[in-house]
């Protein structure tokens, strides 16, 4: 492997040492001592693995694409491994096979959960389910930017406004990257503090808002959100996983040549405006605050909702779900952006051909420039190849015992990285007490959701196709 593919990987290994390191410390602070032995047992192994790969001799040449890909898919199935040692390790008797299964939920920032009452787990386990996805979240965007010439070209031209593309400035890019992300979490943190959550509550949260992910540092947050206003604030602030995370930047330091990437999260304003009038007008029911909350979590790939609450309209969340946010957030789905240049397209496409004697250009959402086919081309490839994968998910699902419906929802919500609650009508789901064939399935869904399919297609075609 290259050295900056070792570099990335030991790099996150050594985070999660880190990590480790926390909780051992919190776990002592508190007279936490039920599983302290499992975080030692974390921050040993992931701290051989990080100094093994610093002083591995490799190449120093430039990464091709398959190195990246390649270099991506290895760290979502090894870094679950660490960090589902302290699962496997604890006093709870869990199988490997569930250990790995929640770690691998965390680390893509899903939030399927083996656990059905947290209050059962002890405070150190609730804080490692939380930081694996806030270092989840952590490694995504870094993914994106190691494969953005896979995933959109496009926002690779726009990027360069706060990114160099540069090797010998990968670790200046890292900081600026890790220092957005670390000041989003405490801004949220000190939010949710300014609503009156406890400090514990506060301080889970908001590693899984910042991360999109599903964890939640207690089995129903009714008696948490008990006022309107409570639950306002609460939905707003699940949108900054929503948005780009430059958003904030982008308003405080408002410049020309960042007006083209500030595009984006306007169309994302627009629609997200646009649907809550439409629910205001058509479904409320003296309930908009739940509305609110409803729609604020499925767009941004959150998926939390209150418990035990009948939600009729969990088929279009599960829309919502599967539309997304923004491209370079640590939201998952097709991508709103994506929906509308096609959309964009296509309707250029029916003009052309109704008023063949006038011209209509494609032009880019972010620029003034013609969209290129090869752009429009990999975007209807992606909704292709989701279509493709939810019929599969679905069917490994059907086969392995579930209803056709609660197959296509837990499909869909893998594929899209998105907890299940009653939000979608599957509060009741028991994770723990599925086969290992259904657990298998989802693990590698969850992780196709975050790696996108296209990249394993790129894999198989330059190992198994060799001319």
């Amino acid at each position: 492997m290259n050295k900056y593919s070792l570099f990335f990987l030991a790099s996150f290994s050594l985070f999660i040492s880190f990590l480790s390191l926390l909780n051992i410390v919190y776990s002592y602070y508190f007279n936490l001592y039920l599983n302290l032995n499992s975080y030692f047992s974390s921050l040993i192994i992931s701290l051989i693995i990080a100094i093994l790969l610093f002083f591995i001799k490799a190449k120093d040449v430039k990464l091709s694409i398959y190195n990246k890909i390649l270099t991506v898919v290895i760290g979502y199935l090894l870094f679950p491994i660490l960090i589902s040692l302290p699962y496997y390790f604890s006093i709870y008797n869990i199988s490997y096979i569930n250990s790995y299964f929640e770690a691998i939920s965390g680390f893509t920032s899903t939030g399927f959960s083996i656990f059905d009452n947290i209050k059962q787990i002890d405070q150190s386990i609730i804080l490692w389910r939380s930081t694996s996805q806030w270092i989840g979240g952590l490694y995504f965007l870094f993914s994106l930017l190691i494969l953005i010439d896979i995933f959109d070209e496009n926002i690779k031209k726009t990027l360069t406004n706060f990114f160099s593309f540069n090797s010998s400035e990968i670790l200046k890019q890292s900081i600026k990257v890790f220092a957005i992300y670390l000041a989003l979490t405490l801004f949220t943190y000190i939010i949710l503090k300014f609503i009156n959550f406890r400090d514990f509550d506060a301080f889970n949260f908001a590693l899984t808002i910042i991360s999109s992910g599903g964890f939640k540092p207690v089995n129903e947050i009714d008696y948490i959100l008990n006022t309107n206003f409570k639950i306002i604030i609460f939905s707003l602030i699940l949108l900054i996983s929503f948005f780009s995370i430059f958003l904030t930047y982008n308003l405080l330091f408002l410049k020309n040549k960042y007006l083209n990437f500030f595009t984006e999260d306007l169309y994302l304003l627009i629609y997200l405006i646009s649907i809550i009038f439409l629910f205001f007008i058509f479904f409320n029911k003296n309930n908009f605050p739940l509305l609110l909350f409803g729609i604020t979590s499925s767009v941004s790939n959150i998926g939390i909702y209150f418990a035990k609450t009948n939600v009729e309209l969990s088929f279009i969340f599960i829309i919502f779900v599967i539309i997304g946010g923004s491209l370079f957030s640590t939201s998952s789905g097709i991508r709103f952006f994506k929906i509308v240049t096609l959309f964009k397209f296509s309707i250029n496409e029916l003009l052309s051909y109704t008023k063949p004697k006038q011209v209509f250009l494609n032009k880019d959402l972010f620029n003034a420039s013609n969209i290129n086919f090869n752009v429009i081309n990999k975007y209807f490839l992606s909704i292709l190849i989701f279509i493709v994968s939810l019929i599969v998910i679905t069917t490994l699902l059907s086969i392995s015992g579930l209803s056709f419906i609660n197959s296509f929802k837990i499909g869909s919500l893998a594929i899209m990285n998105t907890a299940s609650s009653s939000l979608f009508n599957l509060e009741n789901f028991d994770f723990y007490n599925q086969n290992n064939f259904f657990k298998s399935s989802l693990i590698l869904f969850m992780i196709i959701g975050r790696v996108e399919f296209i990249t394993i297609l790129i894999l198989l075609k330059k190992y198994l196709f060799k001319n």
